[in-house]
This record gives C-alpha cells, structure tokens and sequence, in this order.
C-alpha cells in the first residue's frame, strides 16, 4: 500500500515536472508578451489622440474613437497570449464573433447612430450654438453627443434627434456663413408714389448699424397685388441678429408711413353672393 502512495507520488511529481518544463516558458513569454503588449497599445492611443487633437476633432469623438481602438487592440493581444500558451482559440473566436454579431444586430440601430454622431463630428456640418433645421424640428444646437443631438427652439423646448437619420437627410444651417439675409413685403396703396415709400424705408435702413453694407440691401417692387403693390425690403445682417430685425421692422416702417402719410391698404375682402 504504501509502495503504491509512493509510486503516485512520484507520478505526480514528475507531471508536475514536466509541465513545468513544457509550460513553464511559454507562460513567461506569454506574461512579457501581455505586459509589453499593454505598454504599446498606451503609446498607440497616445499618438493617435494627438493626431486626432491635430485635426481639432471633437473630444468627446477623440475619446470614444481612442477607447474603442484600445478595445479593440487588448482583445487582439489576449487572443494572441492565450495562443503562446498552447490554448486553442479556434472556438473562442468563434464564440466572440457570435457574440458580436449577436450584439451588433441588437443594438443595430444605436450603431447607425453612433456612426452618424461620428459623421457629424469629423466632417462638422453645424457646431454648437449653430441655428440649425433638420428631420421637420429647427433650434439652436446646445450639444453634439455620439448617439444623439440636442436643440433647444425659440420658444425653449429641447428637442433630442438621433444622428443616424439626421446625418443621412437634409440639414439647414441658418448660422454657419457670416451674413444672413433677412426678406420683408410692404403694402402700399396703388395711389401712393413708389419713390416716396421706398425712400422712406431706405431712410430706416441707412440708420440702423445692424444692417450689413456688403452684401447691399435691396428695395424693390415685388408684386402688383388685388388692393395693394407689395414693396419689398432685403437686407442683410449677422446671424445671431436675425431674429431681433425681422421683429422689428414692421414696426418700423408702420411708424415711419403713418409719419409720411403713406397708406397702407386693407387687404381686399370678396363676398361672394348667393344666387
């Protein structure tokens, strides 16, 4: 009995030895492997977040973008430390790629979003606090997030529009070039001299330092209507000052034709009889 605990013993000891032999390097090489391997991809993310700091990409973008490369890199090299082992990941990578499809379909719309939130932040179609109108909504853009953008509107409320669907449609930027026309339409009665209203309105326009110089404003006769010819007023200005003018000036001009004794008509009512 105790020859046969002997002999199991010494069976066991030398299996230990032998593995130790057959394992033992490849276990060390594998660890030096992992460990030089981590300290690369650092220097790898580090120099591909100063590249993207260079093209002044969005850093929110740079860290998604960076976090996902250092994913995607550690799990290479856990595959490749397993490998030096001596363990196979033929089923392993298999299984992995099952799980990634299975999650990519899943979640297969936030994908196309979060795709589209990087579409917007490389290629910069409006920036925040741009005047934007896309999918049906218009506001100004208070954030640019990888899955989704944030308008708030004039009259306060904050809208939420996923970036798939809104990098693939439409997009009007009210606030991206310097100069932002602002267009009006004014009634004059049909007896009322041209000339004199039209200078009347540019006496307001020359007077009001919102208004741009380059490009020129325009006045001019835009339509012979049923009870009144329609004058129009095109003028240019800031971005951020659109609002304020196009508020404004309809009050100008009443002021400025009722001071003139210019008359501006009734719009034209028809009565339709019954016969």
């Amino acid at each position: 009995m105790e020859n046969i605990n002997f002999n199991s013993l010494h069976a066991i000891k030398d299996k230990f030895l032998y593995m130790a032999i057959e394992y033992a390097p490849k276990v060390l090489l594998a660890l030096a492997t992992l460990m030089i391997g981590l300290w690369l991809i650092n220097i790898v993310c580090k120099i591909v977040l100063k590249v993207f700091a260079g093209q002044n990409y969005d850093q929110s973008l740079q860290k998604y973008l960076v976090n996902l490369l250092r994913v995607f890199l550690k799990l290479l090299l856990f595959v490749t430390v397993i490998q030096m082992i001596g363990i196979k990941t033929t089923s392993l990578v298999a299984m992995l790629g099952a799980a990634g499809l299975a999650v990519g379909l899943a979640l297969q719309g936030s994908l196309s979003n979060f795709a589209g939130g990087v579409l917007i932040l490389i290629f910069k179609p409006f920036v925040v606090g741009d005047y934007i109108r896309a999918q049906g909504l218009e506001g100004s853009v208070q954030a640019i997030q990888v899955f989704a953008t944030i308008l708030i509107t004039l009259d306060g409320k904050k809208v939420i529009i996923p970036n798939g669907p809104l990098s693939n449609g439409p997009i009007e930027n009210f606030t991206s070039e310097p100069a932002r026309k602002v267009s009006f339409n004014f009634g004059i009665g049909y007896h009322v001299d041209i000339d004199v209203a039209k200078a009347a309105i540019e006496e307001i326009v020359l007077e009001d330092d919102r208004i741009l110089k380059d490009p020129q404003h325009l006045i001019a006769v835009t339509e012979h209507g049923d009870s009144a010819v329609g004058i129009g007023l095109f003028v240019w200005c800031r971005p951020e000052l659109y609002w304020e003018i196009y508020f404004s000036y309809p009050e100008k001009v009443k002021k400025v034709f009722d001071a003139k004794g210019i008359e501006i008509p009734f719009p034209q009512v028809v009565v339709h009889k019954a016969v």
